[in-house]
């Protein structure tokens, strides 16, 4: 069972395990940073007008990108934010 929630979702998306966690710490951070560019342009809401929703649009993309080649490594993929 331990091993079947390491490995089951990954197999899904058609990645190893390693991969997997790539892409999604990869989400992680954008999100993250995505996140905090929101909390700064929430006090100063001259700075970081477009940052937030570029992140997301940028993860739509990744993510609709990956589901369209069945899962994909990385660096298949296009990056996130720049």
């Amino acid at each position: 069972m331990l091993s079947r929630l390491f490995t089951q979702h990954p197999q899904e998306m058609g990645e190893t395990y390693w991969e997997h966690q790539r892409f999604a710490l990869g989400f992680a951070f954008s999100l993250f940073s995505a996140g905090a560019a929101c909390a700064v342009h929430a006090v100063v809401p001259g700075l970081c007008k477009r940052t937030g929703s570029r992140a997301i649009e940028t993860l739509h993309d990744r993510l609709t990108a990956s589901r369209r080649l069945g899962g994909a490594a990385p660096s298949q993929l296009p990056h996130a934010m720049p």
